[in-house]
């Protein structure tokens, strides 16, 4: 047996809180973060990927059990700052919306003040962000009054980041350069009882034995196969084909060409079924990323990216980006559908087994939520686990289904305000379309309402608060106006 591989032990009766060694009363994490007081659970909990949602997951679990180990395709510690071949979405632009920040912030405390300190930039007034969604640039005058500071750290910036808050806990060991090929079972398949492993450097095998293996590997639903082969029905699924291509490219500007802006956020509208990212990272880089849906994808040719991008974005947008120093190759990712998996409606799911992540829900990544939403199913987690580890996967899946549910709405409903999407458009969905863009329409002019409208968009209030009647009659009075 080499001596890297990490065997976990068997599976072992839980051990109380009282019985950890004393970890756990004093409200500390082993991470020395507050946390919530949580039933101890013990033994040792496998994460499979050491992606965003991983990362996240590992650093919950850590606080209850005894063991994580972190399994990872990728050789992710050779990577540093870098996009790395299992994430090619590194390689384009990410948001990390006021809700992640929040959570990440929580859960890694001082973490986005070595965001900023590693040269993230920072949006904190209204003037350093350019927001046009739907066909209305929304009015961003005065200062803000109900958002705090939000953080734009490139996707490998953070994910490194918090890959070296995580494999730092006492707790934690991280197997890279490591392929799971499938689950190890009790015979009658009620229990997963540990994962089998294949290294790709000399192709050695294993069996590595636990009390909990997390899938956290993906939109490809290797846990609904996995499932399947067990005798389980696989979870029902929704989906919504967008057939998206986005194409990105780093950019040095000229100094002092964007002003005070750091993001210019151009989204689709009804009648241009393409858009816009340009966003400031660290170092004095910026990322241009151009979307596209079926049948309007950007080209990848220098000529014909510039070319698509003129159209979409300000004139004086444009001209920082014409004369911009190019800093790498243009790349492009292709997204063809977003996809939910009802793993809630599952009468039935073995015990040592939870999915996180896209594995569950993977949605349209323009609109930037997909960060956030890990950082909800986190939190979701870590409040499950106050109930101990029996029934944990229902537990969660149930409670973490109603936040899933809103942003699936939100994301899938905007999708289909353009015609380019084919999908059911129910009266609902069409209503709070029209609803929407009424909203936007009188956010014009009205800086309060699209404050309250980004509440929304970055996770921090449910979309029902835009129906206040505070808010209604500000939307009413907006669309007035502009009619006169």
């Amino acid at each position: 047996m080499s001596p890297r591989h990490y065997i976990g032990p068997v599976p072992t009766t839980h051990t109380t809180q009282a019985d950890s060694k004393g970890e756990g009363n004093s409200g500390m994490s082993k991470s020395g973060a507050s946390a919530p007081t949580n039933k101890w659970v013990g033994g040792h909990a496998i994460v499979l990927g050491a992606s965003v949602s991983g990362l996240l997951a590992a650093r919950v679990l850590a606080d209850v059990y005894d063991r994580i180990t972190l399994i990872e395709r990728d050789r992710v510690s050779e990577v540093g700052i870098a996009p790395r071949r299992g994430a090619p979405q590194g390689r384009h632009a990410h948001g990390l919306l006021s809700r992640g920040a929040e959570i990440f912030e929580e859960l890694f405390p001082g973490l986005l003040e070595e965001f900023v300190a590693g040269g993230a930039p920072t949006i904190s007034s209204p003037a350093e962000l350019r927001n046009n969604l739907g066909g209305h640039l929304l009015c961003m005058t005065g200062e803000y009054t109900e958002l705090s500071d939000t953080y734009q750290p490139s996707r490998p910036h953070l994910e490194s980041m918090v890959r070296t808050r995580v494999t730092g806990l006492p707790n934690v060991k991280l197997i890279d350069g490591c392929q799971v090929v499938g689950l190890e079972t009790t015979d009658d398949n009620t229990r997963v009882l540990g994962v089998e492993v294949l290294y790709t450097e000399d192709h050695s095998a294993d069996v590595i034995h636990a009390d909990l293996v997390v899938d956290a590997t993906g939109r490809s639903g290797r846990a609904t196969k996995w499932l399947e082969s067990m005798g389980y029905a696989p979870p029902p699924e929704e989906s919504l084909q967008v057939d998206l291509l986005y194409v990105s490219q780093h950019l040095r500007p000229v100094p002092g060409s964007m002003g005070r802006e750091k993001v210019v956020i151009i989204g689709h509208a009804p009648t241009r079924p393409t858009g816009a990212e340009y966003l400031e990272q660290e170092d004095g880089r910026w990322i241009l990323t151009l979307i596209g849906y079926g049948g309007h994808h950007p080209p990848t040719d220098q000529a014909g990216f510039l070319a698509f991008a003129e159209p979409i974005v300000p004139p004086h947008v444009f001209a920082s980006i014409r004369d911009a120093e190019p800093l790498s190759e243009i790349v492009a990712h292709r997204f063809p559908a977003s996809i939910r998996r009802r793993y809630e409606k599952l009468s039935q799911f073995p015990e040592g087994l939870l999915v996180v992540g896209d594995a569950i829900c993977s949605f349209n990544p323009i609109y930037a939520q997909g960060m956030t939403v890990a950082a909800i199913q986190a939190e979701t987690l870590r409040n499950t686990l106050q109930g101990g580890g029996d029934r944990l996967a229902q537990r969660f899946f149930k409670a973490v289904s109603k936040p899933l549910g809103v942003t699936w709405q939100m994301a899938t409903g905007s999708d289909l305000s353009i015609p380019q999407v084919q999908g059911p458009r129910p009266l609902p969905v069409r209503m709070i379309n029209a609803y929407i863009n009424m909203v936007l329409t009188a956010a014009e002019q009205d800086s309060v309402l699209a404050e309250r409208f980004l509440k929304v968009q970055y996770l921090l209030v449910p979309p029902t608060t835009l129906m206040r009647p505070g808010n209604m009659a500000r939307v009413f009075a907006g669309n007035l106006r502009r009619r006169r």
